[in-house]
């Protein structure tokens, strides 16, 4: 039998609707098949999904299968199909009572098994979320320790799923798991930093005078000086003086850090303008991004924030090339 679940990805900093399609055709021999691209983690998903669906309390569908991930021209990376691919073969097998394999097309999942059936979290669930929003998904389940930073999409349920088992009794009985809450400002006042007053500098006028006038017109600066005299103080100091971030900045720069995998349970979202600092060491795909799987480098990371490059002369000068075109431009692609 055919199931179709529907998952997301993360392409640059934006998610993309991935749908998965399971078919069971029964038989004696035991072939499991995943198409559309796949990497190695995806392919790996097998073995985690037969252990975890085995030690759930269901059976593991017999014959041939066939998992296709699509759309098939792009390629999938990561670990947090397994949710998807393990729900879609339970529901093929009509394991689950009371709930249609069409039902789940109103629903997005997203997550990685562990061999217990316990959901792992994964990266890149603010944009999975909104692009759940966007295709007009009626709920998305993520593992529990991602729930917090999804809820932070309006007009979306989202659902901290804690184990297989829970979600696919939840699915046939619809209880068990509650949507996730949270409420803006609760985000924006837990993340004040009380150690980085620019209040607390004694002295220094010059200095501050023109960290004002830089902060206050956006402009970049250059600090002169021995060591000790405070320019390395003075600069984590400056993200207290800018504006407060707006929530499409926060959500933004939040986007960016959860691609990352810099976000956790506590600190799901990004409501204070980030300050990175670089070693002089960093590679130019490290500063800039890219790779073969492109991902933001601290250009980015540093995006509505601070980007400190301490000890500047230190870095090399192809490293600080790359610098010239987001300089001139104002944004980096």
């Amino acid at each position: 039998m055919l199931a179709k679940v529907y998952s997301a990805a993360v392409q640059g900093v934006d998610g993309f609707e991935i749908e998965i399609e399971v078919n069971a055709a029964g038989g004696n021999n035991q072939v499991i098949v995943i198409v559309g691209l796949p990497d190695t983690a995806v392919k790996e998903s097998k073995d985690r999904v037969t252990t975890a669906i085995q030690n759930s309390g269901f059976r593991w569908p017999k014959g041939r299968i066939t998992i296709n991930l699509a759309p098939a021209d792009v390629k999938k990376e990561g670990p947090s199909f397994d949710l998807p691919i393990a729900l879609g073969l339970i529901a093929a097998d009509r394991q689950m009572q009371g709930i249609e394999p069409e039902v789940l097309g109103d629903f997005s999942f997203v997550g990685e098994l562990a061999l217990t059936g316990k959901l792992r979290p994964v990266k890149g669930i603010l944009p999975i979320a909104l692009e759940a929003k966007r295709s007009g998904k009626r709920a998305l389940f993520v593992p529990a320790e991602n729930a917090r930073e999804a809820s932070v999409v309006e007009g979306l349920n989202v659902y901290g799923v804690p184990n297989l088992r829970a979600l696919c009794e939840h699915l046939s009985t619809g209880e068990g798991l509650h949507p996730t809450r949270s409420r803006f400002e609760d985000f924006f006042e837990n993340e004040i930093d009380p150690d980085s007053d620019f209040a607390d500098v004694k002295g220094q006028d010059h200095a501050k005078r023109a960290i004002e006038v830089a902060a206050s017109g956006g402009h970049n600066l250059i600090f002169l000086g021995s060591p000790g005299s405070g320019k390395s103080m003075l600069s984590k100091r400056i993200p207290g003086i800018l504006p407060p971030m707006t929530l499409d900045e926060a959500i933004e720069t939040t986007k960016i850090h959860s691609i990352c995998g810099l976000l956790d349970s506590k600190h799901a979202f990004v409501a204070t303008r980030p300050f990175r600092s670089p070693h002089h060491t960093i590679s130019d795909v490290g500063l800039l991004g890219g790779s073969t799987n492109p991902t933001p480098g601290e250009i980015s990371l540093a995006n509505h924030g601070v980007l400190f490059l301490d000890e500047l002369p230190e870095f090399k000068r192809g490293t600080l090339e790359v610098m010239r075109q987001p300089l001139e431009d104002g944004s980096v692609v």
